[in-house]
C-alpha cells in the first residue's frame, strides 16, 4: 500500500487524465459522426454526382474516370470515419479504468526518470507528443511483466534499452476513482492477483492484461519460433495468454497481419462463444474461430458423414462390452500414427503406377465415357509426371471430351423427344432468351453458321428472324448444354474419382495392404479393423479416426487445399490432436507459424499426443531449432485447497504449483445407492447457490449420463437448470449439467462431480477425464458417489478432503 501523500497525487493524476479523456471523446465524437454522414451521403449520391456517357471512346474514358474520382472520395472519408472511431472507442475503453500499471524507469545515460503508466491502449496528450498511457503491448511496457524494480531492459527496432526500474506500482480503478494502489516488487502483487481470481467465473473469458505472469509475457511475445509449444497444468492461463499473444501480434504488425489471417482451433463450438469477447475488449477483431471437425466436414464434403470426436469419445467410454471394441481401440490408435502416415504416401507412389478407380462419367443412365476409358487414360500420361498433376490432365483432357460429346450429343433422338415435351412456358422463356441483347452475339454467329447450311430456308424481315427450323437448332443446343452443365461441374470438382473407393480397397486385406502401402506392421485384429471400416464405408460414413486420414489421402491424389494467407494458427487443446492432424495443418497452411497449448495431463482422447520430446510429432515436423518449449507449472484457477487434491489424482502432477489463495478442502459425499444421488446433489446446488455462486457445474461422465441427470435433477426442482450437449453454441451462467470432455477449457465457481464411484470411474483410462473435471473447479469441489469411491482416489490424503 501506499502513503496519504502518494494516494493524493495518484488521484490528482488520475483526474487529469480522465479530463483528458472525456475531453478527447467530447471532440471526436461530432467528427465520428459528421464522417458517417459524408460517407453515407456520398453513398447515397453516388451515381447522382457521376456522368455517364458512352457514346465515344472519349466519353468512356470521361466515365470511368468519373466513377473513379467517386470512388476515391467515398473511400477516404470511409477510411476517415473508421480511423475516428477506432480512436473514439478506444478512448472510451480506457475511461473507466485508465491504467492498470505503472513503472517509473530511468534510462543508461539521460540523466532522468520517466513515469510510464501502462492500460489497454496508448493515450497521447494534445500536443501529440506526450505519452499519458502506454499500450501493454509496446516494448517498454514489457518490463512491466518481466521485472522487478532494479536493472531492467527492453527490445526496440533500434536495439536493447537498459537502465534502472525505481518503481513498480498496480492499480484498481473504477469509474475514474481508484480502489487500490500497490507497490510491488514482483510482477503482479499477490493482492490485485487474490482480488481478480477471487471473483466468481463469467460465461465468457475475460482479458489479462492487467495481471500478466513473467512466463505468460513469454508467451505473449514471443516472435522468433515457427513453432511455440505451451506446456500448462489446468489452470496456468495457457488459453488466455494465447488470446493476449493474438491482441500482441496485430499490434506489432499491425501493417501487414489482420486478424483474418490467424485462425484458432478451439476444442468445440460452445468454447468459441467462451472466448469470442476477449480480443474486442482489447480494441482488437476477433481472429477466425473454428473447430478440427468443421474443417474436416467442409473438406470431406457432403457426400460423407464424418464422425465427431464426442462421439468417438462416447463409443470408447461406453460400449466396452460390444465384441468390436478392442479392434475399434487398435484401429483409433493405428490411424493416428506415424506408420499410418507413412503408408498413405505410399499407397499414393503405387496409385501413379495401378490402381486408380475412376467414376464412369454418365448421361441419362449411359455411359458417356467410361471408367476404364479414363483409367487408360490417367495411365497414358508419363508415370514420372506427380499423381496430383496427371489427374489435373485428365481433368483437362475430360472437359475436352465434354465438349466434343456436347455437339454430337445435339443429333441424338431423345433431344428431339425433349424439346416435344417442353410447356409453353418453357418455349416462351426460350424464345425470350434467343430475343435478348444479351444473347446476340451468340444467336448471330449460330444465324451465319445456319444460314450457310440453309440459305433457301433462312429470310430475314425488318431485323426479326422467321425460324422455325433454327429454332429447333437453337433449342438443341441450349437443351443439350443444360443437360452437360452438371457433368462439367462434376468434372471440375474431381467427382470423377471414386474417392471412396480408393479409401476402400486399403482394407482388402493384410496381403493386399503390404503390397500398396509396404506396410507390414498392423495391429493384431487388423482384419477386424478392415470388415468394420469397409461396412462404415460402404454406407458413405467415416469413422471419426478415418476422417483425417481420408481427406489427407484425398489430397494426396487431387493436390493439396492450401491457405497461404494465413499467417498464425493456434490449436488449443493440442494434446489431443494426432500425428496426422498436425501433419495436415501444416500442408493446409504453409506458411503459418503455429502456437500449440496443452497439458498431457488432460489427455482425454484416445489419439493423445506428446507436446514435447522424443515422440513429438511437432519437433519432427518443424525441427527443434524451430521450436520453442514453454512450460506453465502455476495454477491459477482453482484455491489451494482444490490443486492440493487435484494433484494427487494424477501421476506426475507434483510440478504443479498452486496460486497461494485458499479456500475450503473439497467435500466427498457418499450415499448406499445410486437413487439416493438426485437428492444429494440437488441439497449441495442449494447450499452453493445460497453461498452466492451463479455459475455452477454438475459434470458426468457422458452425454448418455447428463442426460439422465438433467432429468433426475428436474424432477428435483432444481432452479436454473441446463443440459449442455455436444450442439449447445454457447456458455451461459447458471447451473449446467455438462460431459467432462465438453467442460474442457472453461471454469465454473463450484463443480459437482456427480457420481465418482468405481462404478462410473474405473479403467485407468479414465483417470484424466477424471482429473480434468475435478479440476474445472474455481471455489469449490463437491464429489458425490453411490458406493465405492473410484480408486483414483486411493492415492488421495485424507487430510486434502472433507467426508461426509
Amino acid at each position: 500500500m501506499t502513503n496519504e501523500q502518494d494516494w493524493k497525487q495518484e488521484q490528482e493524476r488520475l483526474d487529469q487524465v480522465t479530463e483528458k479523456l472525456q475531453a478527447r471523446i467530447e471532440q471526436l465524437e461530432p467528427e465520428v459522426a459528421g464522417l458517417r454522414n459524408q460517407a453515407n451521403d456520398i453513398r447515397k449520391r453516388f451515381w447522382e454526382e457521376v456522368t455517364v456517357n458512352t457514346g465515344s471512346h472519349e466519353d468512356f474514358e470521361e466515365t470511368v474516370h468519373s466513377i473513379s474520382q467517386q470512388e476515391a472520395l467515398l473511400s477516404d472519408r470511409e477510411r476517415s470515419y473508421r480511423m475516428r472511431q477506432q480512436q473514439w472507442r478506444s478512448v472510451n475503453r480506457l475511461l473507466p479504468s485508465p491504467y492498470f500499471g505503472r513503472i517509473d524507469f530511468n534510462e543508461n545515460g539521460m540523466g532522468f526518470t520517466e513515469q510510464i503508466y501502462i492500460g489497454v491502449s496508448s493515450f497521447v496528450d494534445a500536443d501529440g507528443m506526450s505519452f499519458l498511457i502506454y499500450d501493454w503491448r509496446t516494448p517498454i511496457a514489457s518490463m512491466y511483466y518481466d521485472y522487478s524494480p532494479g536493472t531492467a531492459d527492453y527490445d526496440t527496432p533500434g536495439g536493447r534499452i537498459t537502465g534502472q526500474m525505481e518503481l513498480k506500482r498496480q492499480y484498481q480503478i473504477r469509474g475514474g476513482k481508484l480502489q487500490n494502489v500497490f507497490d510491488t516488487s514482483v510482477t503482479i502483487g499477490d493482492e490485485l492477483l487474490q482480488q481478480v481470481l477471487g471473483k466468481g467465473a463469467d460465461p465468457q473469458m475475460k482479458s489479462i492484461v492487467a495481471t500478466i505472469q513473467k512466463e505468460q509475457n513469454a508467451i505473449i511475445r514471443n516472435d522468433n519460433n515457427r513453432m511455440l509449444i505451451v506446456q500448462g497444468a489446468a489452470g496456468s492461463g495457457k488459453t488466455s495468454a494465447a488470446l493476449q499473444r493474438v491482441a500482441y501480434l496485430l499490434y506489432k504488425h499491425r501493417e501487414r497481419l489482420k486478424a483474418d489471417q490467424i485462425v484458432l482451433f478451439s476444442p468445440n463450438p460452445m468454447f468459441n462463444s467462451y472466448v469470442s469477447t476477449v480480443l474486442p475488449e482489447l480494441g482488437e477483431e476477433n481472429m477466425q474461430q473454428t473447430t478440427f471437425q468443421e474443417y474436416l466436414v467442409y473438406g470431406i464434403g457432403k457426400g460423407m458423414q464424418l464422425e465427431d470426436p464426442f462421439d468417438q469419445i462416447e463409443y470408447v467410454l461406453n460400449e466396452q462390452s460390444t465384441q468390436a471394441y478392442e479392434a475399434r481401440l487398435q484401429a483409433i490408435a493405428y490411424k493416428a500414427s506415424e506408420a499410418y502416415l507413412q503408408a498413405l504416401r505410399n499407397y499414393a507412389n503405387w496409385l501413379g503406377r495401378e490402381g486408380m478407380k475412376f467414376h464412369s462419367i454418365r448421361l441419362r443412365d449411359r455411359d458417356l465415357i467410361t471408367a476404364e476409358q479414363i483409367k487408360a487414360q490417367f495411365y497414358n500420361y508419363d508415370p514420372s509426371i506427380r499423381l496430383a498433376n496427371r489427374v489435373t490432365l485428365l481433368q483437362e483432357w475430360l472437359l475436352k471430351q465434354l465438349t466434343g460429346l456436347e455437339r454430337q450429343e445435339q443429333d441424338a433422338d431423345w433431344v428431339e423427344e425433349e424439346i416435344n415435351y417442353l410447356d409453353k412456358d418453357q418455349y416462351a422463356a426460350i424464345d425470350k432468351e434467343l430475343r435478348d441483347d444479351r444473347s446476340i452475339f451468340e444467336f448471330s454467329r449460330v444465324y451465319e453458321e445456319l444460314r450457310e447450311r440453309n440459305s433457301n430456308k433462312v429470310r430475314r424481315d425488318e431485323g426479326d428472324f422467321d425460324y422455325a427450323e433454327q429454332e429447333e437448332e437453337m433449342l438443341r443446343r441450349m437443351l443439350v448444354k443444360e443437360y452437360f452443365a452438371p457433368l462439367r461441374r462434376s468434372v471440375k470438382r474431381m467427382k470423377f474419382i471414386d474417392v471412396v473407393g480408393l479409401y476402400t480397397q486399403l482394407f482388402d486385406g493384410t496381403d493386399v495392404y503390404a503390397a500398396m502401402t509396404g506396410e507390414t506392421e498392423v495391429p493384431k485384429l487388423w482384419e477386424a479393423i478392415c470388415e468394420q471400416t469397409k461396412e462404415k464405408l460402404s454406407r458413405r460414413e467415416l469413422f471419426y479416426e478415418d476422417a483425417t486420414p481420408f481427406l489427407y489421402m484425398k489430397e494426396l491424389v487431387e493436390g493439396n487445399r492450401m491457405s497461404t494467407e494465413v499467417r498464425h494458427v493456434f490449436v488449443d487443446e493440442g494434446q489431443d490432436y494426432s500425428m496426422f492432424q498436425y501433419e495436415f495443418l501444416k500442408r493446409l497452411f504453409p506458411r503459418a507459424r503455429m502456437t500449440v497449448l496443452g497439458d498431457l495431463g488432460q489427455a482425454i482422447f484416445t489419439q493423445a499426443t506428446e507436446l514435447y520430446g522424443a515422440q513429438s510429432p511437432l519437433i519432427q515436423l518443424y525441427g527443434e531449432s524451430e521450436t520453442s518449449l514453454i512450460r506453465l507449472v502455476r495454477s491459477y484457477r482453482s484455491t489451494r485447497e482444490i490443486v492440493a487434491f487435484t494433484k494427487s489424482l494424477l501421476i506426475g502432477a507434483q510440478e504443479i504449483i498452486p496460486f497461494d489463495r485458499g479456500g475450503e478442502k473439497p467435500l466427498l459425499l457418499q450415499v448406499e445407492s445410486s437413487g439416493q444421488l438426485a437428492s444429494r446433489v440437488a441439497e449441495q446446488l442449494a447450499a452453493l447457490r445460497a453461498e452466492g455462486y451463479d455459475s455452477i457445474a454438475v459434470i458426468t461422465k457422458t452425454a448418455a449420463e447428463s442426460s439422465e441427470v438433467y432429468e433426475l435433477l428436474q424432477a428435483q426442482n432444481c432452479p436454473s437448470l441446463r443440459l449442455v450437449t455436444k450442439q449447445t453454441p454457447t456458455f451461459e451462467k447458471g447451473t449446467l449439467v455438462i460431459p467432462a470432455y465438453l467442460a474442457k477449457g472453461v471454469e465454473f465457481d463450484a463443480v459437482i462431480i456427480y457420481d465418482a464411484s468405481s462404478k462410473t470411474y474405473y479403467r485407468e483410462s479414465e483417470r484424466k477425464l477424471f482429473y480434468t473435471a475435478c479440476t474445472r473447479a474455481m471455489h469449490r469441489l463437491v464429489l458425490c458417489a453411490a458406493g465405492e469411491w473410484t480408486p483414483f482416489l486411493a492415492q488421495a490424503d485424507d487430510s486434502l478432503y472433507e467426508l461426509r
